[in-house]
Formats: structure tokens, sequence, C-alpha cells
């Protein structure tokens, strides 16, 4: 099973893509990385621009299950989580469109389930799923790393959900 998962974003969206074998064992990282959104024009230009992209993602990689990450929101920082919103809107629309079953994550819960600790830094979080995913370097900014978080918690669930049947 092939599990995608996302880090929303309006300027950059992260996506990863692991691999868990019914058998059990580790998952394994078949790819990561980002879709770069335009910073300029209109609004509806650039949530078009996400859909499009995801959809190119998901005609390349075939994922069986999608996992994104919840909305995290302040009060200091309500515009930015209704924009956000609207990003996440496209993500999870484009995935049912193509009748992905989806888990959504509270942030909290990614980085508690790849480091241990809820309230991980990004740099704790990138070095935790290379470690897992046995990567050496990983180039890029965070929004990869944090989508590999995001996936390897939806496998990690995944799995245990099977076992228990």
């Amino acid at each position: 099973m092939q599990i995608l998962g996302i880090d929303p974003g309006l300027r950059r969206t992260g996506y990863a893509c692991v691999k868990i074998n019914a058998r059990g064992g580790e998952p394994t990282l078949v790819e990561a990385g980002v879709l770069r959104i335009a910073t300029t024009g209109p609004l509806h230009a650039r949530l078009l621009q996400i859909r499009t992209e995801l959809l190119e993602v998901l005609a390349d990689l075939k994922p069986d299950h999608a996992a994104v990450e919840t909305l995290f929101s302040h009060v200091k920082h309500a515009q930015t989580a209704i924009i956000m919103g609207h990003a996440r809107g496209v993500l999870l629309a484009t995935l049912a469109e193509k009748n992905l079953s989806i888990t959504e994550f509270a942030p909290k819960e990614v980085k508690r389930s790849v480091t241990g600790n809820g309230n991980a830094t990004k740099e704790q979080v990138r070095r935790a799923v290379m470690a897992q995913c046995g990567l050496r370097t990983l180039k890029g900014p965070n929004d990869a790393s944090d989508a590999m978080a995001i996936a390897l918690t939806a496998a990690r669930r995944l799995s245990l959900e099977s076992k228990s049947r």
C-alpha cells in the first residue's frame, strides 16, 4: 500500500509517498517533494495551481491512501488560518475526487508519532524522518520532511489497524 502525506500550504505544499507491505515492516520512502505555488496572482489561480500539481503527483505515484495535516489556527493568526483553509479544501476535494481514503492528523499528533514529543521543532522532525527512512541527507524546505512525517504517522496507524482486524 502506498500512502501520500501532504503538508498543506499556499506557497509550498509538501508531499511524500511511503510504501508499506501487508506483512509489516518499516515503511519505505517512495518520493518526497514540494509543490511550489506562485506567490502572486489571484487566489483562485493559485488554488487551481495546487489542484493541477496535486493531480500530477497522484497520476505519477498512484497512492492508495492519503493523509493530510489538520489546520492549526490561533486567534493571532486568523487570516493565515482562513487562507490555509482554502488550500486544504482544494487538496481534500482533489483527493476525494480520486476516491482516496483520507486520514487527517493534528500537527502535535504527527510530531509525537515521529519524535515522541508533540512539541518537537521542525529540525527534530526532519532528523527523525531521515533516521526512520534511512536517509543520510534531505535537501529542500521542511515542507517535504513534514509531509514525510504525516505519511509515516498514517502508515503506522493503518498498520496497527490492519493488525487488530
